[in-house]
């Protein structure tokens, strides 16, 4: 899991510089880090096999920044997508650099998860209950349903009509020669969608 977080205490996310995030260890953690640091002194290299997402990326990324690696000891990302014999070799013959991007996008979606969480729950336990949290995804779509909903409220009804007329070609057969005809203009001018309102 993951070894370092953002602080629960404050912000920690650098608005100021490019919202660059403060991360500490997690009190949990620190024996954890203890021991990785430990065995990573007498290791050739290290092989970082966490989940194959964007959060095993990013905790694979943390633990790095965590223990300090050496720097001349390699670190390797291996990525398996099931816990067998095959697919865990397969992994560690094929390995790979931590993947950059993954770790930002992980990254990102903490960011904003504080930001949201940070700036709305204070506002929702002033005006709504003492408790409750705001998330960067549910907020919007909080949001979006608000202003369905006001949407809704303000729609005022207007009465229009289409005027459609069943016909059939002069000497023609139904059903084969009938078509339907839509009144679309009256006396040279076109009908706007409202033009027969009863």
């Amino acid at each position: 899991g993951h070894v370092r977080d953002l602080p629960k205490s404050d912000l920690a996310i650098d608005v100021e510089n490019d919202f660059r995030p403060v991360y500490e260890v997690m009190a949990s953690k620190g024996k954890v880090i203890s021991e990785l640091r430990q065995a990573i002194k007498n290791a050739d290299a290290v092989y970082l096999a966490t989940d194959p997402d964007r959060e095993g990326e990013a905790i694979a990324w943390h633990i790095t920044e965590a223990v300090n690696v050496p720097r001349r000891t390699p670190v390797h990302r291996v990525v398996f997508q099931e816990i067998t014999r095959n697919a865990v070799q397969q992994a560690i013959q094929n390995p790979r650099t931590i993947d950059g991007n993954l770790v930002n996008a992980q990254q990102a979606r903490r960011v904003l998860d504080r930001l949201v969480g940070y700036q709305l729950s204070p506002l929702l336990w002033d005006k709504v209950k003492r408790g409750l949290s705001a998330g960067r995804v549910q907020s919007v779509a909080v949001r979006l349903i608000v202003e369905r909903e006001r949407a809704v409220e303000s729609f005022v009804p207007v009465e229009y009509w289409t005027i459609e007329a069943d016909l059939l070609k002069q000497g023609g057969q139904a059903p084969r020669d009938a078509f339907r005809a839509t009144l679309i203009e009256r006396g040279g001018k076109r009908l706007d969608k409202f033009a027969v309102e009863n």
